[in-house]
């Protein structure tokens, strides 16, 4: 099929392009600015926004299916007027120039952020509500809201498909993103401590495979959550030490404690100028609920994730074949 990918350079954008092409499709990337990092993929390059409606009728014409993958992914509440213009706007765009083009099927990710995780002692599925402004942040709120746009465009006749990842982890990631600083902040040693709490974590690959497949198989105006398992972050962090051959920390701190430390570390990173790697949401979000269910996934698109502990080894040797370059 004739694809195109929003937000291509990003984590799962790359790992999407691989899939796509290696069973032989044409991939389109809506690229809005530099895109070296998918210099080493055989695709066809467009300029486009999301933000720019004419540019995304133009980038989608004779193209069947659109992963819309672009999005702005937050972790203060700083930047909450642009991650609503991407998300939100970016969202809005993407289902009019699907329709303008005549796009044959949406494939929208969206995320498990977007689903509330209360109660917490029941296991999250796709007929949980969205989140609402007083209970989720920034981000979560946004993609809440953007799926709701796409679930609109669905029942109005646009054929769409909505996939909700867990925290993605794996190789290919170029940026790099927060959790994959993280394991590799781990495996070289520059975290000495461990903070109470987990996710469900999932990998790249994976995501990108059931994406694929929901191009294909997906049920349209259905919602997919793609997940992996739940670990916590001592075990994340041990399987990266393991990986690299070093003995992971061992001195744990409370979560409350942490979130109570959260905005002096915060403040502390923007001063030099670094994203902070541990925020009072990305906190909050370790203490969320265990249990993930992805069997709709698993009987409608063969989502099958692999194990956690060949993911997390992969990750570090794809950031050590970097070279530091990632």
């Amino acid at each position: 099929m004739k694809a195109a990918i929003t937000g291509p350079t990003g984590h799962v954008g790359i790992t999407l392009a691989q899939a796509l092409l290696d069973r032989g499709d044409d991939v389109r990337a809506i690229v809005r600015g530099a895109s070296a990092a998918l210099d080493h993929l055989a695709l066809e390059r467009v300029p486009g926004d999301v933000r720019d409606l004419a540019t995304l009728v133009a980038a989608f014409k004779g193209v069947e299916v659109v992963f819309h993958a672009a999005a702005r992914i937050s972790i203060t509440r700083s930047d909450m007027r642009e991650t609503m213009e991407v998300n939100v706007g970016g969202t809005r765009n993407v289902i009019e120039a699907c329709r303008k083009a005549g796009v044959r099927r949406l494939v929208h990710f969206s995320s498990i952020e977007a689903l509330n995780p209360f109660p917490l002692d029941t296991p999250v599925d796709e007929d949980r509500p969205a989140v609402s402004g007083s209970a989720g942040s920034p981000y979560a709120v946004s993609k809440a809201i953007a799926e709701a746009e796409v679930k609109r465009a669905s029942a109005d006749g646009l054929d769409a498909v909505i996939l909700n990842p867990t925290a993605i982890i794996g190789p290919n990631d170029t940026k790099p993103s927060l959790l994959g600083r993280a394991i590799m902040s781990f495996a070289r040693g520059s975290i000495p401590f461990l903070i109470d709490g987990g996710f469900d974590w999932v990998d790249v690959r994976d995501v990108a495979g059931s994406a694929v497949q929901a191009a294909d198989r997906g049920v349209s105006g259905t919602r997919y959550i793609l997940g992996g398992r739940w670990a916590s972050m001592a075990e994340l962090a041990s399987l990266a030490c393991e990986a690299v051959g070093r003995r992971p920390p061992r001195i744990m701190v409370p979560l409350a404690l942490a979130q109570a430390w959260a905005p002096i570390s915060s403040a502390w990173c923007r001063v030099a100028g670094r994203q902070p790697l541990f925020t009072g949401y990305t906190l909050s979000v370790l203490r969320g609920n265990r249990n993930t269910s992805h069997d709709r996934a698993a009987r409608d698109l063969g989502h099958d994730p692999r194990d956690l502990r060949v993911t997390v080894r992969d990750t570090c040797a794809w950031f050590n074949s970097q070279n530091g370059r990632a």
